[in-house]
């Protein structure tokens, strides 16, 4: 039997007929009630998609295969953080993170034995630095490297509260740190981790992420911009971080296309800290690796998995090492970088990544009417919104209609965590100044295993 001929004797099911098939099954049961699911993001599941409902397959512009393994390092002693480096390179990193407390560093001992040629390099600065940026910029004029700088003052104020000098001074050092660094890949990043990590729904984060990115657009839109580094976090909605993800990529486009502007959509991808618990902690690393999937999937760039055991414990070799195996054997084993389109032709992920970006789209445009991202930060509205949808979405865990496994649900009741926390796992409040109400990221399950810690 030839293969033109292999699907011959069966036939082509249309949309209408599957649905009918379903009622009939049902035996009177209402279809939308019993198979429809209406998710925390306005938008209804189906139990069944299908090539009907497209007049085309939508475009989305994604390679799943060509992703990296990365790791964070903070860099408290550059001689240390260098030798932890080349250690992390040989056990199979492929990218590096490097957290600056600091902008008075070496350059040159930091990345010393580095092959930068091969390695991507993110470097993000607590404060705006033209120091740091020119230093990058002469290593990168004697080395073929691919710097990515995470500069983000705009991030800054909606996270901490305040800029780190004033709005004139920061956009104006950022905007030499753009002249300034003309051979680095990206001197701008975005973070819509920290919506995501307070409890915006999907629709917000994309939509906040997309009207941020835009203010940096407008307020540079001589400059010449190369790349936009996004840090994204992922949470455990398997499908719907996958279309994010994708739906990120396609606003992203658009914007830029619409301003007549070739800017590179270059996303950096983590785990969220948001649905992480101290109890039963072991399966924080299921809930990571489908978080890795989904980044995969979506067409991320560069990813850093978090240790099993982040929330409360310092950093420490083992945590690291299983976080790192996670990726590799992801990668090597279960070869996620084998294909580059692998979600092409899922009617349902296609559908949800349609459905996110035209949302998302319309939240965007609302914003730019009443003034812009910054406007709305300054009001407060963003604040706001993203208080009343993580409001929302932990009354369902609070009810029970959602749940954490070994949290609120299943718990272990022999399981004891205070004489096993080294660092503090919750919000930490710290009275002072600031211009406007900071975005706070806040955990799910922080109320209730501040109780069991008191109960133990």
């Amino acid at each position: 039997m030839s293969k033109s001929n292999l699907f011959e004797n069966f036939e082509s099911g249309s949309a209408k007929a599957w649905k009918q098939k379903i009622q009939f099954e049902l035996q009177g049961k209402d279809f939308n009630d019993h198979l429809v699911w209406n998710s925390i993001e306005g938008i209804d599941v189906k139990p069944f998609y299908h090539s009907e409902a497209y007049s085309k397959a939508p475009d989305i512009q994604h390679n799943a295969s060509d992703w990296n393994i990365g790791h964070s390092i903070y860099v408290n002693s550059v001689e240390k953080s260098n030798t932890h480096a080349l250690k992390l390179i040989e056990s199979g990193v492929e990218s590096l993170h490097f957290t600056l407390p600091t902008v008075s560093i070496s350059v040159e001992e930091l990345l010393k034995n580095i092959d930068t040629s091969s390695v991507p390099i993110y470097f993000e600065p607590l404060c705006l630095s033209e120091k740091l940026i020119k230093s990058l910029q002469d290593f990168s004029l004697k080395n073929k490297t691919s710097f990515y700088i995470l500069q983000d003052p705009i991030g800054h104020l909606a996270r901490s509260g305040n800029w780190h000098e004033n709005l004139k001074t920061d956009l104006h050092t950022l905007k030499q740190t753009i002249a300034l660094g003309d051979t680095l890949k990206s001197v701008i990043s975005v973070d819509l981790g920290l919506f995501q990590n307070a409890g915006g729904s999907m629709i917000q984060q994309l939509a906040y992420t997309l009207a941020h990115a835009n203010e940096y657009l407008n307020l540079f839109d001589d400059e010449s911009i190369k790349s936009v580094v996004f840090k994204v976090s992922v949470g455990g909605n398997y499908f719907f971080e996958i279309a994010k993800l994708q739906a990120l990529r396609v606003l992203w486009y658009s914007l830029t296309k619409d301003y007549g502007l070739s800017i590179d959509c270059h996303i950096l991808t983590q785990p969220s800290r948001r649905n992480k618990t101290i109890y039963d902690y072991n399966i924080n690393m299921l809930r990571t690796t489908t978080e890795c999937m989904s980044a995969i999937l979506g067409s991320s760039d560069t990813i850093i998995n978090m240790p099993y055991d982040h929330l409360y414990h310092k950093d420490n070799d083992f945590g690291n090492r299983l976080s790192r195996n996670q990726l590799l054997i992801l990668k090597k084993e279960s070869y996620f970088d084998a294909v580059s389109n692998p979600t092409e032709g899922a009617y349902y992920i296609e559908t949800l990544t349609h459905q996110l970006a035209q949302k998302s789209l319309d939240l965007f445009k609302d914003i730019e009417k009443q003034g812009g991202f910054l406007k709305l930060l300054k009001e407060g509205m963003v604040q706001r919104k993203l208080k009343e949808h993580a409001q929302k979405e932990q009354r369902l865990y609070d009810e029970g209609t959602e749940g954490l496994l070994g949290t609120h649900f299943q718990q272990n009741a022999l399981d004891t965590m205070k004489s096993d926390l080294e660092i503090y796992p919750f919000i930490k409040q710290l009275a002072r100044k600031t211009l406007l109400e900071p975005i706070i990221p806040r955990r799910i399950s922080e109320e209730l295993e501040q109780k069991r810690l008191k109960d133990e």
